[in-house]
Formats: structure tokens, sequence, C-alpha cells
């Protein structure tokens, strides 16, 4: 059974789950489908587009597919889909794809602290923190078990890989691959990142081939495709090898490169 507030404005057309609570003053349009479990804080606006998983916390003032900051936007009929169990603190804004049935999407298991901002169509994966006011703009991956530190910047069409960590304040144009660190102004390669991979159950011996990979690509004075061949021919293949030669080779541009 929902607990829903009678000061909250609600359209008859939108589809709520079971024993979901909605305080006052929340705002939800038509085209919305809210899953079960959910709890809705105050002063929360969800916007037509909006489909969202179980068991999700939305805290107030936050705005979920709100229209795209984008000079294409023509009204196109999209999307915003946010997954199962995720935490969206207060003062988030996660923008609808731009164009027709464009989606931005939201996994499962995320962390948003206070004042993130989510761009069209980004893609996000699995078990991310946001920290404060983190700003991704539009056309971004974002894969699983990326940490952000606080007012962190990702510009535009650019990718981080599985259990990157960026460190606060940084802002960055090019791909930042898997399992690595990344900081500072200008941005710079900080190291595999060990703590998580070591989380994620990462073997040690695993953990050392990542690191030679990562060595040829950042302390190599060579091509990221020469780099490449390098990685296939000196480094022992693992699904996690594969994961970085895959992300090298489908890269527009890499980090410090």
């Amino acid at each position: 059974m929902n607990e829903i507030s009678p000061k909250a404005e609600i359209s008859p057309k939108a589809k709520i789950g079971n024993n979901c609570k909605i305080f006052p003053f929340v705002y939800i349009e038509d085209d919305v489908e809210i899953g079960d479990n959910c709890i809705i804080f105050p002063f929360v606006s969800i916007c037509d587009g909006s489909r969202i998983g179980k068991n999700n916390k939305i805290h107030q003032g936050s705005v979920i597919a709100a229209l795209p900051q984008d000079f294409n936007f023509r009204g196109a009929k999209s999307y915003v889909e946010i997954g199962n169990n995720n935490v969206i603190r207060e003062n988030v804004v996660i923008n609808r794809g731009t164009n027709r049935d464009g989606v931005t999407k939201i996994g499962n298991n995320n962390f948003l602290l206070e004042g993130t901002h989510i761009s069209h169509d980004t893609v996000v994966g699995d078990n991310c923190v946001f920290g404060y006011g983190v700003k991704i703009a539009g056309d971004c991956e974002i894969h699983n078990g990326v940490i952000f530190s606080s007012s962190v910047i990702q510009n535009a069409n650019t990718r981080v890989g599985r259990l990157a960590m960026v460190q606060a304040g940084s802002t960055f144009s090019q791909d930042i691959p898997p399992f690595v660190i990344a900081g500072g102004k200008p941005l710079e390669y900080g190291g595999p990142n060990t703590t998580m991979m070591n989380n994620a159950g990462i073997d040690e011996k695993v953990q050392k081939h990542i690191a030679n990979a990562y060595r040829l690509l950042f302390h190599g004075k060579t091509s990221t495709f020469d780099v490449i061949k390098q990685i296939k021919e000196q480094v022992p293949d693992s699904p996690e090898i594969r994961t970085i030669l895959e992300f090298l080779e489908s890269s527009r541009g890499i980090m410090c490169k």
C-alpha cells in the first residue's frame, strides 16, 4: 500500500508501484513510471519520460528527466531510465535524451551526492559513486564501479572505464581507462586503483599485469596503437587485460596521451 501525501501533485496517468512513499510538494507528470518501494522526498520533480525502477530514494529538490540542455533538442519524446536501489541526494538533475527515443540511463546501486548533474544521453553503469557537485556532460559513458570525488567535471563524449577513480576537482575531455586513479589539473595518471581492485576480488598477480599494461601506456613514448600491440605481446591474458584492450581499441582519445 502506498503512502502518498495529498499535497503531492501527481498526474492520474502516472504509474506508481506498490509500497511507495511520496512526500508533500512532489510533482509527477503524465508519462512517468515508478517501481515498487521507492521513496520520493519533498520538492522532487519527476518529469515526462521518467522510467524509475524499484527501491530508489530521491531526495529534496531533485529533477528527473529535465529537458536536455542541448541546442539540438527540438522537443522529441525521450527518456530517463533509472534502475534499482539507487540513492539520489538533494538537488540532483538528470536530463532526458535529446533525440527521439534517446535515453539517459542510470544503472543499479549508484549513489549520487548533492548537486550531481547527469546530462542528456549519458549512460551510467552499476555501483558508481558521484561526489558533491559532479557535472557530467552529454553523451558520456561511465562504466561499473567508478568513483568520482567532489566537483569533478566530465566533458562531452568521453568515457570512464570500470573501477576507475577520478579525484576531486578534476576536469577531463578524454577517456579515462579502467582500473586507474586519475586526478589533478591538468589530469594525470595516478597509478592503478588497487583499493577498488582488491574490493572487487581481482587477483594480485592480475593487478601486477594491469600495472605493467599501464606502465607501457603512460610511461612509454609511443602511440596508443603501438601500446595495444605491446600489451598483447608482453602482458599475460586475463578478462581484465581484455577489458583494457577493448577500451583502448574503441577510444577516440586517452588521457595523457
